[in-house]
């Protein structure tokens, strides 16, 4: 909504608006959030450094307009505005050293060292404002030459090097800036001078030195600005080369323990079949061969799972989708997962749908899906115990649970549960096995599926899973390739 306000009385020129303009660009009306801490402790730094840098490059400034003010117009003047000049600039430098040094690095020492600053930096505009003012009552209406070019000398070497912090750089632009107008401004008040005049000609010549200033502060904040960001930027690269360096650790530690153990299995029972006379023994044979086998299978499960991410990532994952009963996959599942169970003393029950729930999938790939989710919660459930698989309608879609009242997940590792190449028992001298791929496997598949998973958990009383699909309207057939998501 546009809403017209009343005409003022004021000044309204190019230049004028240009200013405003550099103004909001330099300084917007914003909090630094606490997100933002370690940039603020960065500029801080940087601001604080070269300040210290700069000591006796400011010394001799100072020294040097001093001389001038003192040989020209007043030495009493000169000393004692050089004397409170250099104390402002020591008290500078004080707080700079005391950023540079700091050993509590905390957000809210941070903004504590940066009011100190703030405070600092007031003092100084204030008296190097206090000694340009005094000098341009000197030199008289019309003559102020030397007192202008002190405050545009001093507005540029804040733009050049005050533009770390937003907040000082604008008090420092502010007040020169206000005294770079007053001074021509009040000759034009005490003289009543007309537009005729050449006081009028110093006013504007004036707005446009001030927008000069601007814009340089405008550039160099840019330039500084951009800089800290290309240093995020590259943190934010190393970080990510970090965790991928990470990743590819963890996948070989992870796949060499589980390559490394079914191998020593088969190869340990194939050495002893071939050199050894079992033919005395068929039992101890047998043993060998079912050891061999069930190795086998695991082994080419972690490969099935390897090939499973890499179709996943590479968006070529075939998906034969047709309508399935929900009571049937129930009942396939559990006899599929029953042997494993057995192993653990682990019962599964399964609950089906009192009426007939049919969803469109894949049967395989949810086959996968429930081997996955009721694997783990076999895994995991407490020796004796029974895991519950079971089915219903809710809010008109549906669910499919798997719960264990086993070890449970903490919170703390949650995100973890979906990961790749990560499991929640996590250590060198794991309870349980596994390559950490089925669970990011499963959620993958289900996503591609159009459905969602989740689960709670509560430590050390069990965890349940469930997925929540759309229902099915059609019983065609259909086989396509969808590509994952």
């Amino acid at each position: 909504m546009h809403i017209e306000t009343p005409n003022r009385s004021r000044v309204d020129t190019p230049i004028l608006r240009r200013i405003q303009s550099r103004l909001r660009v330099l300084f917007p009306r914003r909090q630094l959030p606490v997100e933002h801490s370690r940039r603020l402790k960065q500029q801080m730094h940087d601001f604080s450094g070269g300040g210290v840098a700069l000591f006796w490059q400011r010394q001799g400034i100072y020294a040097g307009a001093g001389f001038l003010c003192g040989f020209y117009y007043s030495w009493p003047l000169a000393a004692l505005c050089y004397l409170l000049i250099q104390v402002a600039d020591i008290f500078d430098s004080v707080i700079c050293h005391s950023v540079i040094n700091r050993t509590d690095h905390s957000l809210r020492h941070s903004h504590k060292l940066l009011k100190r600053l703030f405070a600092s930096n007031a003092i100084s505009a204030a008296s190097i404002a206090t000694f340009t003012l005094l000098l341009a009552r000197l030199e008289g209406p019309g003559e102020h030459f030397t007192s202008l070019f002190f405050l545009f000398a001093a507005g540029l070497f804040a733009a050049v090097n005050n533009h770390q912090l937003k907040q000082v750089l604008a008090l420092r632009l502010i007040t020169y800036g206000a005294l770079f107008i007053y001074i021509p401004a009040s000759d034009i008040l005490a003289e009543s001078a007309p537009f005729t005049s050449k006081l009028w000609l110093h006013f504007a010549t004036s707005l446009f030195v001030l927008y000069f200033v601007l814009e340089c502060s405008t550039i160099f904040l840019r330039m500084y600005q951009r800089t800290l960001d290309q240093m995020d930027e590259l943190r934010s690269e190393r970080d990510k080369a970090r965790e991928s360096y990470e990743i590819k650790s963890q996948f070989v530690s992870v796949v060499s323990h589980e390559l490394r153990t079914p191998l020593t299995s088969i190869t340990g029972s194939l050495t002893l079949l071939r050199e050894t006379n079992l033919s005395k023994d068929p039992e101890k044979s047998d043993r060998m061969l079912d050891i061999a086998h069930k190795n086998s299978k695991r082994l080419s499960k972690l490969i099935n799972d390897l090939l499973d991410i890499q179709k996943m990532e590479a968006r070529k994952m075939v998906y034969h989708f047709a309508p399935v009963d929900l009571g049937q996959l129930l009942n396939d599942a559990a006899q599929s997962i029953t042997p494993y169970a057995d192993q653990y003393e682990i019962v599964v029950r399964t609950a089906p749908p009192p009426y007939p729930l049919t969803i469109r999938a894949d049967h395989e790939r949810l086959m996968q899906v429930l081997d996955n989710l009721l694997s783990n919660a076999v895994k995991f459930s407490h020796q004796g115990g029974y895991v519950e698989l079971t089915a219903r309608l809710v809010d008109g879609c549906a669910m499919l649970e798997v719960r264990d009242y086993g070890v449970g997940i903490p919170e703390t590792e949650r995100h973890m549960v979906f990961g790749k190449f990560t499991q929640v028992d996590n250590t060198d001298c794991r309870n349980f096995d596994g390559s950490g791929l089925g669970l990011s496997i499963a959620r993958q598949i289900i996503e591609d599926h159009g459905a969602s998973v989740d689960f709670d958990s509560s430590l050390g009383e069990g965890t349940r899973f469930y997925v929540v699909f759309p229902l099915c309207d059609t019983e065609e057939n259909i086989s396509i390739e969808l590509p994952t998501s």
